[in-house]
């Protein structure tokens, strides 16, 4: 029934789509909510511990690595021994290493711990893409990777809140029993519930095939660099927003984190409708849609920062939210066609995207940090977001094929074929 080289139906039951549905869901927002959920208690580990605020913060900063390195190694696992075996594996992990958190007795400890549940926890997000090419056709990807993330981002938002509920009323180890006891039940869902959807694999080459033949496509260059590209766009606004908004306007940390929320809101707006948009429309109009919509509000930014507006929260994350708006479009829909490129190396595909996204999503946080810190106005920070669009744009421009020339799954991987015999 679970065999891991089984092909999977092309059609699902309502049933067994609601239930995969939620299971999508809880396994990809596992590690980012356990993150997040931890965030309110650093200062008190800092006290607990006799340790600096940096030192405690190297729970969250490993955390993200831990995730980096999750997807680049569980996707192409994945590809190889089936998606069901690695996410138990992966969940595992997580457990283990959860509990190791409770019992932590020293920093160090737990920050280990911490990477290592990053690195299980995190496979859930890289499976889960590859499990939806693997159940769906290539133009309802993205809306359902869309409705994944709409819902994931609620409890997201929700984590930060409940993690310093928990510290304040039952210390910040409960946080862990309640990570410990979320992450085993759904490894146990996900062992009573998801079949194998990985598909039979026609060709051998393995992991080396399989990055061999993605990066020779510029497609699969063209869509991951576009979704890359777009994903830093929010690193870079993140990282630099609180100095933006704190030390260059003179607002309270408080009023950061709430018009923050709102571009967290636009995000997850355009999300939902992008679940609503596409399966009417081709998956390169959806990201040309957003690709113009995301350089027409940074570029409303940047006049609104040359014109001196910006030195108020309302002109800047007004128009930022159009621009994350926008940004849901771009990466939900270049996610899609990135694992599409090749289906049977979707968790490759998925897990290199991935690692690219969070390994540069670092740097480029840090440099947000120096734009927003080393200048008197939003300016800088909102030339590097225009820059940031147009890249992203012309990514699509010269590497992605045009859909009147490729117009179908089977013809790329037939041009490629050719392409492959010609070498």
């Amino acid at each position: 029934m679970h065999g891991v080289t089984g092909k999977p139906p092309e059609t699902a039951t309502p049933a067994t789509s609601r239930t995969t549905l939620l299971l999508l869901v809880a396994m990809t927002g596992v590690a980012p909510i356990s993150l997040y959920m931890l965030v309110p208690a650093l200062p008190l580990l800092a006290t607990t511990f006799g340790r600096d605020i940096g030192v405690a913060q190297m729970t969250v900063s490993l955390f993200m690595v831990g995730i980096a390195c999750s997807q680049i190694i569980m996707g192409p696992l994945s590809d190889r021994f089936g998606r069901r075996p690695v996410l138990l594996a992966g969940l595992g992990l997580m457990v283990a290493a959860s509990a190791a958190c409770i019992f932590a007795e020293t920093l160090p400890q737990l920050i280990a711990a911490r990477f290592l549940q990053a690195l299980g926890g995190a496979t859930g997000m890289v499976v889960s893409r590859a499990i939806i090419r693997d159940l769906y056709s290539r133009d309802r990807i993205s809306s359902m990777i869309s409705l994944v993330i709409a819902v994931m981002m609620i409890a997201q938002m929700l984590s930060p809140l409940t993690g310093g509920l928990l510290e304040t009323a039952f210390g910040w180890r409960s946080i862990f029993y309640v990570i410990t006891a979320a992450s085993l039940i759904i490894a146990v869902a996900i062992a009573i519930a998801l079949p194998e959807t990985r598909r039979e694999r026609t060709e051998a080459g393995g992991f080396r095939g399989d990055v061999r033949s993605l990066f020779k496509s510029r497609a699969f260059i063209g869509y991951v660099l576009c979704q890359v590209l777009a994903s830093q766009i929010i690193f870079t606004f993140a990282g630099a927003g609180p100095y933006v908004v704190v030390t260059q306007m003179g607002r309270s940390s408080a009023e950061y984190g709430a018009w923050f929320a709102t571009t967290g809101f636009a995000y997850l707006i355009g999300n939902l409708f992008c679940v609503r948009f596409a399966p009417r429309h081709s998956l390169e109009k959806l990201i040309w849609f957003g690709l113009a919509l995301q350089f027409a509000g940074s570029l409303l930014n940047l006049v609104w920062g040359l014109a001196g507006l910006n030195q108020a929260p309302s002109w800047l994350f007004g128009t930022q939210m159009i621009v994350m708006f926008a940004n849901a479009f771009v990466m939900s829909n270049s996610a899609a066609g990135a694992i599409s490129v090749r289906p049977e190396a979707a968790g490759t595909a998925s897990g290199a995207m991935g690692f690219l996204q969070m390994g540069i999503g670092s740097l480029v946080s840090q440099f947000g940090a120096y734009l927003g810190g080393h200048f008197a106005t939003p300016v800088p920070l909102n030339i590097a977001i225009v820059i940031l669009s147009i890249a992203c744009a012309s990514t699509m421009i010269f590497l992605v094929p045009r859909r009147d020339v490729v117009v179908s799954e089977e013809l790329i991987e037939k041009a490629e074929e050719e392409e492959s015999g010609m070498l």
